[in-house]
């Protein structure tokens, strides 16, 4: 059998790419080596760079929350001090009307002048009735005294009436369109009878007579009627109220007086007077606060 050659020749050495293999291998492992321990330090601790940067963060989130919240509570305080400039606007044009309307406004300040003048004109006038009033009171408890006096001089019994005292009409009659109006002047005081369906009693003193609203309501409506009468019926101690009372309707109405003397006490009866008897509407109530005034004699002719 035949030997075999040796070869020491023609063969390839290996030894250099398994170093450099092994080498790399080496490498490899001594990076994954640095590295796992570089992920465990991470994973065991922070470093103070990185703690810092993570205080400065929580610092920051928390200053921004705060600002949010401060940032609500700016925002409701300007709501609230836009409505307050809004109502300081609103009080300053009302403040400006109202400074106007005083300063610049004379059509008011007329008014307002007018009304107070009516006002004081009327105070005037229940002043000056009340003094009247006054003044009668006193005559009154004289007149009362004195018919005490004559009723217990005379001694009428208590069930012993008087008879009526009926009113005629004197002369050839009275024309079919005339209108009558009665006033009984008695003592002290005036009496309109039935004029707005019921009797009505004034103190005849000046004062009164002048500034009585309902007297002068009852002449101001008997003079828009030219035809119109007012026949006063004057008892035996009337004589002074007839002439207040029928001087006022004369003087400053310019109404038609006539007068008729009635005698005794007794009641009138003026049933024959029925078709020829005026009506006028009732007196205003009196007058309130906001210039209403009583009626103005009309002018003299």
């Amino acid at each position: 059998m035949a030997k075999r050659r040796a070869s020491g020749e023609g063969e390839v050495s290996l030894f250099p790419f398994l170093s450099i293999l092994a080498c790399l291998i080496g490498a490899l492992v001594l990076m994954i080596v640095v590295l796992v321990i570089s992920q465990m330090g991470k994973a065991e601790g922070r470093s103070p760079e990185e703690i810092q940067r993570a205080q400065d963060y929580i610092k920051l989130k928390k200053e921004i929350e705060e600002r949010k919240e401060l940032d609500v509570v700016l925002k409701e305080k300007l709501a609230t001090l836009e409505k307050l400039q809004k109502a300081i606007e609103e009080k300053q044009q009302q403040f400006i009307k109202l400074r106007k309307l005083l300063s610049t406004s004379k059509d008011i300040q007329d008014a307002n002048l007018k009304i107070s003048q009516q006002m004081q004109k009327e105070l005037d006038d229940l002043l000056l009735e009340i003094e009247g009033m006054k003044k009668q009171q006193a005559e009154s408890k004289k007149e009362i005294e004195a018919l005490m006096a004559e009723i217990k001089k005379r001694q009428v019994p208590p069930d012993k009436k008087i008879p009526p005292v009926i009113v005629q009409p004197s002369g050839s009659g009275m024309a079919e369109d005339s209108k009558v109006y009665f006033v009984e002047a008695a003592g002290g005081g005036l009496k309109i009878l039935g004029a707005w369906g019921e009797d009505y009693r004034l103190s005849a003193t000046a004062e009164v007579v002048v500034a009585n609203v309902p007297y002068n309501h009852f002449l101001s409506e008997i003079a828009k009627n030219p035809k119109a009468l007012l026949l006063f019926l004057i008892r035996d101690d009337g004589q002074g109220a007839f002439n207040n009372g029928a001087g006022r309707a004369a003087n400053d109405y310019n109404i038609r007086v006539g007068k008729l003397p009635i005698p005794g006490k007794g009641v009138l009866d003026l049933a024959m007077f029925d078709k020829y008897r005026g009506k006028i509407p009732p007196p205003p109530p009196p007058a309130p606060a906001d210039g209403t005034k009583a009626p103005e004699p009309p002018k003299s002719k």
